[in-house]
């Protein structure tokens, strides 16, 4: 299975560039062929961070010729502990400025197509449309969705891989031969039900796994070489060292590459149901400059932090006490209705759903503290650590 175009039509190999890939000329299944196939290519990345980072720099390094890269955040500082397409000096810089620069500098003979953007269904068939495949680095489920449904709509290989904590995964889907992300996730879980890698953490050595794992299976799609891992889910545990896989199969109901009812993109953040307005629908906010002041005018509040315990060690606001949202409904009990109550968690959405709950058990004089501790930090007291 090969992608791109026939051999005739594949560019010739500079003096440079065949000293460069000498390691890989010398395979006998990649060789000449499979090196011009790898320059013809034309990949796109969606996203430049914890997976995007290890498959930006070995697909550059490989020798792609042009590297498609869908981005719209900027450096932060928490993104360092994985994300090593950037740097420190990079803090600050939109993302696909920072990676353009460190694929050029790995390898001046890759085309970096910079696409600053956030992929929406407005944008997604015309950027992917250019390319011969797409590497899906994305961290949350409206953008794997939606990067699903393009690449069935127009044909295109989509090289899946999520993580979180010490876990990931990788396949490739969208192939006339396998299953598509649909056929695996016919629904997306309710709004909140997994935690972002921002609320749960994840390995920093992990993306650098499955990044890799991805850039792999691109290789061999694009050089036609080995079994790509169609109709295969691979599984990474990295806590225990156990990878192991299991098998894929389309789904002749799939409303994408089954029965074909997709015909069209979608409103995706409606589809999973992650509409920001809806999960703070009804939740009174107080800012944190409000909460400063009433605290510093002595009025007695119940200040709850709903995080984890592992959280809770790294910092938090002074005054409060912990109750963190897994084990919330246990500590209703410990809640005065005629008292003014507080919650924060990292930004703001666990504590709203603290907030709901209780709520939903009677409490009126309830706030959720708007952006949450981190917020605190930033604009309060800056000797509360930011994470």
């Amino acid at each position: 299975m090969s992608i791109g175009r026939p051999a005739p039509e594949l560019p010739k190999l500079s003096q440079d560039e065949i000293l460069r890939y000498s390691r890989h000329l010398i395979i006998p299944e990649v060789g000449v062929e499979g090196q011009r196939r790898l320059k013809a290519a034309r990949v796109l990345m969606v996203g430049a961070g914890g997976l995007g980072s290890p498959i930006g720099l070995y697909l550059a390094a490989a020798g792609v010729g042009r590297l498609g890269i869908v981005e719209f955040d900027v450096v932060d500082e928490t993104n360092l502990q994985r994300q090593v397409l950037h740097g420190t000096k990079d803090v600050g810089r939109k993302k696909v400025e920072s990676a353009r620069d460190r694929i050029r500098d790995l390898n001046p003979n890759v085309e970096v197509v910079a696409h600053e953007a956030w992929l929406t269904s407005e944008n997604a068939l015309d950027i992917i449309r250019e390319y011969d495949l797409v590497v899906d680095g994305t961290d949350n489920f409206a953008t794997r969705y939606l990067v699903n449904d393009a690449c069935v709509l127009l044909g295109k290989p989509n090289v899946y891989g999520s993580i979180y904590r010490f876990e990931g995964q990788s396949t490739v889907f969208c192939t006339d031969e396998g299953p598509c992300y649909r056929c695996l996730y016919p629904e997306p879980p309710p709004p909140g039900l997994v935690p972002s890698c921002a609320e749960g953490g994840v390995l920093g050595i992990l993306p650098g796994l499955v990044g890799l794992v991805q850039a792999t299976e691109t290789v061999k799609l694009v050089a036609g070489i080995g079994e790509p891992l169609v109709g295969r889910l691979l599984l990474v545990d990295a806590l225990s060292m156990q990878f192991r896989t299991v098998k894929l199969r389309k789904d002749p109901r799939c409303p994408a590459c089954g029965t074909r009812e997709i015909r069209e993109l979608i409103d995706y953040q409606q589809f999973c149901g992650i509409r920001g307005e809806e999960e703070t629908t009804g939740v009174p906010v107080m800012t944190v400059a409000e909460l400063d002041e009433r605290r510093r005018g002595g009025a007695e509040l119940d200040l709850v932090d709903v995080r984890e315990p592992h959280e809770w060690d790294i910092g938090r606001i002074e005054g409060a006490r912990l109750a963190p949202l897994s084990s919330f409904a246990e500590a209703l009990r410990s809640f005065d209705s005629a008292r003014d109550v507080v919650l924060y968690c990292k930004s703001g959405a666990r504590s709203a759903k603290a907030a709901r709950q209780l709520q939903e058990a009677g409490f009126k004089r309830v706030w959720n503290l708007e952006g949450g501790i981190l917020r605190w930090s930033e604009e309060i007291d800056p000797t509360v650590p930011r994470y």
